[in-house]
């Protein structure tokens, strides 16, 4: 059974799933963020298959947030590197961290983000650039943009209101 692709879809949620939708590339960024490099890094952190492992590694090159390089000519070795694409999803990353240390893990966070000058847990929070409002004010909204289809315009054409 074939999955089903997202990457034609004009929704910014849908294409970014395409791209990393799948959990064990999102734990290879994650380890990526934390310095790896190398294939064996990656199959001993994560205990994953290599068959498994090269082709999410492929899949996030293709997606240009990976890049391969090589390392050793003889033999051939190669390393994966964030790409600025990939540097880019440390904010996505770091939110995914925030809502599980929220949500699941009653036990208290395993692992946090510190000011490096003060040594504090940061609590984030994701903001407007501009105003400094949090984006889950009621003050935004989500509205079809300038390349929106018919199909996404209809969709929030019937959200007038964001959600409580």
């Amino acid at each position: 059974m074939q999955r089903k692709s997202f990457e034609d879809l004009t929704c910014p949620i849908a294409r970014s799933l395409e791209r990393v939708g799948e959990w064990w590339s999102i734990l290879i960024l994650r380890d990526a963020f934390h310095g790896m490099t190398r294939f064996d890094q990656f199959q001993k952190s994560l205990d994953i298959a290599p068959n498994m492992l090269t082709r999410r590694l492929t899949a996030l090159v293709e997606a240009g947030l990976m890049e391969k390089r090589q390392y050793s000519e003889r033999p051939p070795r190669y390393e994966y590197v964030l790409t600025d694409r990939g540097r880019d999803f440390r904010e996505v990353m770091l939110a995914l961290l925030a809502w599980g240390n929220r949500q699941f893990a009653p036990e208290g966070p395993s692992v946090q983000l510190v000011d490096t000058q003060t040594g504090l847990p940061a609590d984030l929070m994701l903001v407007d650039r501009v105003s400094g409002k949090p984006a889950i004010s009621r003050d935004f909204r989500l509205v079809p943009g300038p390349a929106a289809d018919e199909g996404v315009r209809q969709r929030y054409a019937t959200k007038a209101k964001p959600a409580a």
